[in-house]
């Protein structure tokens, strides 16, 4: 299997899976939603000595709870309403091979009694059957929520949690991995059109993003890019992220406030005259990629468009109503561009 990493951080889990792997022990994955959870346990069982036998999974929180029970242990014929022939569950199905299931801290009270048992690697019955059923399953379970917590709170058990817990594997979301964001966008960008490519500034502009959505997310930015891109490179307005001033590339934290006070010259002065010509630099870049078009600009910089427009008054960018230069482009301060509106 391939797995795009380039972070420190999820170079250090990837080597910890590799130990982890060739033991038969139970792996609990956690991590926020889309962070990459079933690549870690995907690779879990690629790496393991179960690698070339069966592979199933499951997520525990996308089924009702009178079906779960049906499709983890199987169901003799006539064992309920519908039922006319039997069906193994996925504990028989994975046998001698790996069973994960995600989104554990979903499963209900009454069935983690159950799961516990078989984890004991005690045998158990089909829905309707009368007949015993041992398997051999390595399980792997992930979660994003809070197991200790669901644990204090009385909404998961205390020894399944330590039963599924041998191991736990903790994934990093993508904010705290930088350098896994650019090498996972250029990765989705080569398989939606290898000919295209990423300015600078967009990959610049990926980093600074907190990606609530995680890997899931960034897929989706990186195709809608490439569709609205013109030109075969994708530039950071087309990325439609809230660019804000603190997203900069010399990585100064600077935010869009009150503009430079007059009054007595303060220590910190000279610090405040470099970030008032940062973020004078960064009107000016977001307005260029936006031709000028101010409500779009205070979009992605994450401001209103009067507080775009005092900036503007501020750092003397409508001094005068005629065209003003932007790295090469003209655009008038007290209009749009024609055909484009506030």
């Amino acid at each position: 299997m391939r797995a795009i990493v380039a972070s420190p951080r999820m170079l250090a889990a990837l080597d910890l899976v590799e130990r982890v792997a060739r033991t038969s022990a139970t792996v609990l994955v956690q991590g926020e939603s889309g962070s990459g959870k079933e690549l870690i346990a995907r690779a879990l069982h690629h790496l393991s000595l179960r690698g070339s036998r069966p592979w199933v999974d499951i997520s525990c929180g996308a089924l009702p709870e009178h079906l779960i029970e049906s499709e983890l242990f199987g169901y003799e014929r006539g064992a309920f309403s519908g039922a006319d022939s039997s069906k193994p569950g996925l504990f028989e199905l994975a046998n001698t091979g790996t069973l994960f299931l995600d989104e554990i801290g979903e499963l209900e009270p009454r069935m983690q009694v159950k799961l516990l048992r078989v984890l004991d690697g005690m045998p158990y019955y089909r829905l309707g059957g009368t007949k015993k059923i041992t398997v051999d399953v390595r399980v792997l379970t992930a979660t994003n929520v809070d197991l200790e917590v669901a644990v204090s709170e009385g909404r998961f058990r205390r020894d399944l949690y330590h039963r599924l817990s041998q191991m736990t594997l903790r994934v990093p979301p993508l904010r705290e991995r930088p350098e896994d964001t650019q090498a996972l966008a250029l990765h989705f960008l080569n398989l939606h059109d290898p000919s295209m490519h990423m300015s600078a500034e967009a990959l610049e502009a990926l980093i600074h993003h907190s990606w609530p959505g995680n890997v899931r997310e960034l897929r989706n930015v990186i195709t809608r890019a490439a569709i609205l891109a013109r030109n075969g490179v994708i530039l950071s307005s087309d990325l439609e992220l809230p660019v804000r001033l603190q997203s900069i590339p010399s990585r100064v934290p600077v935010e869009i406030g009150s503009g430079p006070q007059s009054g007595a010259a303060s220590p910190h002065s000279a610090h405040g005259a470099i970030l008032d010509g940062l973020e004078r630099e960064t009107i000016m870049r977001v307005l260029d990629e936006t031709r000028g078009h101010r409500q779009r600009a205070a979009d992605l910089l994450g401001i209103s468009r009067r507080t775009l427009s005092r900036k503007l008054r501020q750092y003397r960018l409508e001094e005068e109503p005629s065209e003003v230069p932007v790295n090469g482009h003209k655009w008038n301060h007290d209009r749009e561009l024609p055909g484009k509106t506030a």
